[in-house]
């Protein structure tokens, strides 16, 4: 059984090292809802848990010949037997009574042909969210934290690297360099990363759009019974009235197969056909009702937060609170203020990414070089003059404002320079780096 679905194995596998680039809601699309869906087209398809599909009864003809003929074919029942008030408990099965072809109604049984290439699509859909946005994303948030997960051992090892299985524990040394890459990345991306933050909000409502077709789509495949399937079945699961389950998914359908007899004659052989394959569809049809119905509540959920996001990104409370729930730590509140006051929507939700896969030693310095990047304007000495000046000196009993950015490279700090054109600034070859 494990090997059937060894295909969908990847997908649930748990890997440390993996960069998240979104949150909850977006997996419960494109990895729970993908993989449940394919998990149900490996069943469908699987003969090794259901049997045969179809098994027709028929005196006359070959079994082999009516069971293909009736599965390729749609089956029936009689719509005058799928009344409840007709069926009773212990009886014949709904559907099979005789059938008078001048009279009675039929509701004839095809989808079963079609719900593995349904299932199939539609697992598909869900996928193509997230395909977008990994290609819009652009692998931006992995180039910049990939290998930093552990880093907050980096402070005990010092100059020496740390590998266990696959995960790398880089020295302080190299944690140093990446923190001036992220800072440089942040700096150059304040103006060019405009549309970032509008492709995450336009895949998470595309989710909700493609789970609200998919509903659509399931509905008009099981002949409009899908939309209240859940409810009634398990209110039918607990009367003796005939059940929803039995009219969607028939167990026992007729079959007509027409035939020439020895003398030239055609024959006319009613058939009666047990389909196996519904006892599986309706178990997984009434899972998807469920799982639909709780993934559309958490899907609505998502995008008033998202709403909340585009709203609040600017209040430093809001802030404060979400980067504590993408990962618990605590942040200096006005070097925290200082750079969301610089942040346009997208930047702010790359920097929700970066705080989701960073530890809070590392977030910590990232905020702290980026706060000594964007100075609070509205204090009455600005950073720029503070540069001037030069930092108090040791004996001063004066505490300092701002950090000591004596040796800052104007490489790395753009927008600082660009602030005030006329103070004069030193050349880069005479400046060291910043320490981190």
């Amino acid at each position: 059984m494990l090997n059937t679905f060894s295909s969908v194995r990847q997908y649930l596998k748990f890997d440390i090292t993996r960069v998240v680039i979104d949150n909850f809601v977006f997996k419960l699309h494109y990895r729970w809802t993908f993989v449940m869906l394919l998990v149900a087209t490996l069943l469908i398809t699987s003969r090794q848990y259901i049997g045969e599909h179809i098994q027709c009864i028929s005196d006359g003809v070959i079994a082999p010949v009516i069971n293909t003929f009736c599965f390729f074919t749609p089956t029936f029942t009689v719509v005058r037997d799928l009344n409840h008030t007709v069926f009773k408990p212990g009886s014949e099965p709904p559907g099979i009574g005789h059938y008078d072809a001048s009279k009675d109604q039929i509701k004839r049984h095809a989808y079963y042909q079609w719900v593995p290439f349904v299932l199939f699509f539609q697992a598909l859909c869900f996928y193509i969210p997230h395909f977008l946005w990994k290609k819009w994303e652009g692998g931006r948030v992995k180039a910049l934290v990939f290998g930093l997960k552990m880093v907050g051992l980096t402070r005990y090892l010092k100059n020496d690297s740390l590998r266990i299985g696959k995960l790398n524990v880089p020295s302080m040394a190299e944690a140093e360099e990446r923190i001036k890459d992220i800072r440089r990345t942040m700096i150059d991306r304040m103006r060019l990363n405009q549309s970032w933050g509008a492709h995450l909000v336009f895949t998470e409502f595309l989710n909700l759009v493609n789970l609200l077709l998919q509903i659509t789509w399931t509905n008009r495949f099981l002949g409009g019974q899908f939309l209240d399937l859940g409810p009634k079945a398990v209110k039918g699961r607990w009367s003796e009235e005939l059940s929803v389950l039995d009219i969607v998914f028939p167990k026992v359908t007729k079959c007509r197969f027409h035939k020439y007899g020895a003398g030239g004659s055609l024959q006319d052989h009613d058939t009666l056909c047990v389909m196996a394959l519904n006892i599986m569809n309706e178990k997984i049809y009434t899972i998807l009702w469920f799982w639909y119905a709780f993934l559309l509540t958490v899907t609505v959920l998502g995008l008033i937060w998202r709403l909340l996001t585009l709203c609040l990104y600017r209040n430093l409370t809001f802030t404060r609170w979400s980067l504590y729930w993408a990962k618990p730590g605590r942040l200096d509140e006005k070097e925290l203020a200082a750079v969301i006051d610089k942040c346009n929507f997208s930047n702010w939700m790359f920097l929700f990414f970066l705080r989701t896969n960073l530890s809070e030693f590392l977030f910590k310095k990232v905020i702290y070089h980026l706060a000594s990047e964007f100075p609070n304007p509205e204090k009455d000495n600005d950073i720029n003059a503070y540069r001037d000046i030069g930092a108090p000196t040791s004996s001063s009993s004066q505490k300092p404002r701002y950090p000591d950015i004596s040796s800052l490279d104007t490489v790395d700090a753009p927008l600082l320079h660009q602030r005030h054109p006329a103070t004069p600034t030193t050349e880069p070859s005479d400046m060291a780096t910043l320490a981190v």
